[in-house]
């Protein structure tokens, strides 16, 4: 009985575990499905979403100032650093000795050519004039008697009353005298001269600087270790010397000779803003230690802001380019490559055009490319703008668009 029972057990557990198996693999399936769905559902949504999704709308324009190019002539300058030379420098001394009495000027004063500067005390070189005046007359008159005796020599030599040898020594004697009033008349001179020399007047036109040797003090004759009383220094007109380099030196020299090299140099408060002068002197060699040319020019100076010494910057007119097209500095943009302009077409989209820049003065370009006078270029906004994207053309504080007539 016991055995039988054992035997009906062992049937029924293979019974039991496929029962199992079966259950395992429906779960399995329900599985599968249930990924297989999510999928398709996924997909569904991947490409239904767009058709159902609110549109976006595109982004506005960028805002963008615009300038009309130009065409007009262009004169091509380049710039260096110059100095400014005083074309005349005198160190005033004295002459003669004596006390300086006064000084007719002050120190800055604007001088002109003869005008007295310094009186020295003329009291000792008058008396020496009188001096001289007085040795003057008394030898004259000693000639002029000589000169009677002479006669009343040669006639009485005539008459054979006196000896040749009397009449050849008062001839020597008149000689003499002659040579004796000669001397006295270059002492005379010699003392006006000197006499004069105690007024110190200016030699040039120019600008004093400080007084060395103030009045009361005994002032020697001019020497090589004399201090001089003053400096005067010409300003007006003043000179503007530079250097250009050598490889210009072509243009140079044709500008030169039709009369069109103009040296500009930036002034504050002169007409302009600007002092402009033609270059009237160009060096005969060039430096070989800085492969430059000197080139000067003559500056009226009228306002006197121009000082000796001052360093200056100078514009010098080497070229001109007739008729070219002329763009606000601020349109050229610097590319990878090379420089481009955006141009507003007529569509309202900005294309960007590539130029090669002839001439910068610091706000005009003269530029040379596929960019035409009257076409409207981007001036401001460029960052904000893809070449053939429409723009937005921002209107001026007068309520017009930029780069439009007024």
């Amino acid at each position: 009985m016991a055995l039988h029972e054992t035997f009906r057990i062992s049937d029924a557990a293979p019974q039991r575990m496929a029962g199992q198996r079966q259950g395992l693999r429906g779960r399995g399936r329900i599985v599968l499905y249930g990924l297989g769905v999510l999928a398709l559902l996924l997909l569904a949504w991947h490409f239904l979403d767009p058709l159902f999704a609110p549109r976006r709308k595109a982004p506005p324009p960028p805002p963008v100032k615009v300038a009309v190019a130009q065409r007009r002539d262009v004169t091509v300058a380049q710039k260096t650093i110059g100095t400014v030379v005083s074309p005349a420098t005198v160190q005033v001394t004295a002459q003669v000795t004596g006390k300086l009495l006064a000084a007719n000027f002050h120190e800055g004063d604007i001088v002109h050519k003869g005008q007295l500067l310094f009186q020295i005390d003329p009291a000792p070189y008058q008396a020496v004039e009188a001096q001289a005046e007085g040795q003057q007359a008394r030898d004259t008159a000693t000639l002029t008697n000589d000169q009677l005796d002479l006669q009343r020599y040669q006639t009485l030599a005539q008459q054979n009353a006196i000896s040749n040898q009397q009449l050849a020594t008062q001839a020597a004697k008149v000689k003499s005298d002659e040579g004796v009033v000669e001397t006295d008349r270059a002492a005379v001179q010699s003392a006006r001269i000197n006499l004069n020399f105690t007024r110190i007047v200016s030699p040039i036109d120019g600008k004093t600087g400080p007084i060395l040797i103030q009045p009361g003090n005994v002032i020697p004759a001019a020497s090589a270790s004399t201090q001089p009383l003053v400096s005067i220094t010409q300003v007006q007109p003043i000179k503007v010397s530079f250097m250009l380099p050598q490889n210009g030196l072509a243009q140079i020299q044709n500008q030169f000779d039709q009369h069109r090299l103009m040296a500009t140099v930036p002034v504050a408060g002169a007409e302009g803003g600007a002092e402009k002068a033609p270059v009237d002197f160009v060096s005969n060699a060039v430096s070989a230690a800085t492969g430059t040319i000197e080139l000067r020019a003559d500056f009226p100076n009228t306002d006197m802001r121009l000082v000796p010494g001052q360093t200056v910057t100078v514009a010098v007119t080497i070229n001109q380019i007739p008729g070219a097209t002329v763009v606000s500095r601020d349109a050229v943009n610097l590319g990878p490559e090379n420089n481009f302009v955006l141009v507003v077409g007529k569509d309202g989209k900005a294309y960007s055009r590539t130029v090669k820049v002839l001439n910068d003065d610091g706000v005009n370009d003269a530029i040379q490319g596929d960019v035409k006078p009257g076409d409207k270029v981007v001036t401001d906004g460029q960052l904000r703008v893809t070449p053939g994207q429409p723009v937005r053309v921002m209107k001026d504080r007068g309520g017009r668009k930029s780069g439009a007539p007024p």
